[in-house]
């Protein structure tokens, strides 16, 4: 027999039993589905860990109090608030050349408002280093001049502020209130979108540090000079390890810690945060990978078991076929089809339904999620070898039948 009917009969063959073979085929598909689904959620896991590096940068180091690093909901202890000051970061730039970037900070929460328009955000008082660490870009308008950074009442918005504001409206030169204090909006941020942990990035608005200690928490107490965090940009990414232990040592110097007391501060390297999280993703991507192999796995041995029985219910119509001139090799070829054929019926439909699953659960929001056309094309390959391995041994004993016997069978 040509292919052609080689599949002519298989169809055949499976028309007759279509809700058997339909129910065989549902292991494949939900093996099928579930590799399109965990793969397409690995990968866009990875993506977002990708935008987090390309964000935060790997050649970086945090400096905060003790307690924790502020911002974002983090816990900082009380006494270790401000444990940190502007000629700490002075320090830091003038005693470790391998620091290309300082940018000491402060920040809090406030609502800002122009006109009838009012928006809660997240405002930061940086220094003119704080752009190139966190790679910010100005959209429109301009940074801030050396005059501002000595206490000047100038603001940079981020996208999401300025479009709450202002709209489709020119931002530049307008006057906006953060708590009581009224600032010149010099400039916007271009977007940077959403961030590796789900944040918007874009809803903050920058202040020169000194305005923010003045103006926004004087009336809070802050010691002279205090910050809460420091922000260090590395030359080279391999001296960041050899920097954080520099860093260290000079801050215990200059706090005069003693030796076996605990820091009051603590120094966070993003290049480790980040490798902790793709080790775990990657960790995750291999357990999903696992549950899928295993949907597929059960999904062949039905494929085999039902193959068999059907070996067995159409022995006589085997005997029937090798007498009138079918060899072995047609036989073999006929029910090798049939488990193929099982197979990938079920591995359009794992595909379709795999390619829904994803998208619904992109669009939800609950997990990243990329789709391409790598992960299709692996689970097309997955139900062909599924197919073939699990039928092949079927196949072989149905060939194998003796025809004189196999006409015996009632």
């Amino acid at each position: 027999m040509n292919l052609l009917e080689v599949l002519r009969t298989a169809t055949f063959a499976l028309r007759g039993n279509w809700l058997r073979s339909a129910l065989t085929s549902l292991g494949v598909i939900i093996g099928i589905a579930a590799v399109i689904v965990m793969v397409s959620v690995g990968q866009g896991t990875q993506t977002e860990i990708d935008k987090l590096v390309s964000g935060l940068g790997s050649n970086r180091l945090d400096i905060g109090g003790a307690g924790g690093f502020g911002g974002g909901g983090a816990r900082v202890a009380a006494g270790s608030r401000y444990a940190l000051s502007e000629s700490d970061a002075e320090a830091i730039a003038e005693q470790i050349p391998e620091v290309q970037y300082v940018a000491a900070s402060l920040r809090g929460g406030s609502q800002v408002v122009y006109a009838e328009n009012n928006w809660s955000t997240q405002w930061q008082g940086v220094q003119p280093d704080f752009f190139d660490i966190n790679g910010w870009t100005i959209e429109t308008g301009e940074g801030f001049q050396p005059g501002d950074y000595s206490g000047g009442k100038s603001v940079i918005l981020g996208e999401t502020v300025r479009r709450e504001l202002f709209g489709d409206d020119e931002a530049i030169g307008q006057t906006v209130r953060l708590g009581r204090v009224p600032f010149t909006v010099v400039g916007t941020l271009k977007s940077k979108g959403q961030g590796g942990f789900g944040q918007d990035q874009d809803d903050l608005l920058l202040v020169p540090l000194e305005t923010a200690r003045r103006r926004l928490l004087g009336a809070t107490g802050v010691p002279a000079g205090a910050v809460r965090d420091i922000a260090l940009g590395i030359a080279n990414a391999d001296d960041v390890d050899y920097v954080q232990g520099e860093v260290e040592a000079l801050l215990r110097q200059r706090h005069k810690i003693q030796p076996g007391a605990e820091d009051d501060f603590a120094v966070r390297n993003i290049a480790e945060v980040i490798a902790a999280r793709t080790a775990t993703t990657k960790l995750m991507s291999r357990l999903l990978g696992a549950v899928a192999s295993i949907c597929l796995i059960v999904g062949g041995i039905g494929i085999m078991n039902i193959m068999l029985v059907s070996v067995t219910e159409r022995i006589r119509e085997i005997g029937l076929r090798m007498a009138v001139g079918a060899g072995p090799r047609d036989i073999r070829r006929q029910f090798l089809a049939e488990a193929m054929l099982i197979s990938l019926i079920g591995g359009v439909l794992g595909i379709a339904i795999g390619i829904v699953v994803a998208l619904l659960v992109g669009k939800s929001g609950q997990l990243p999620v990329v789709v391409n056309g790598e992960v299709v094309g692996l689970a097309a390959a997955f139900s062909i070898v599924t197919g073939l391995f699990f039928g092949y041994y079927p196949a072989r004993k149905a060939s194998q039948l003796d025809p004189i016997e196999a006409l015996r069978q009632q």
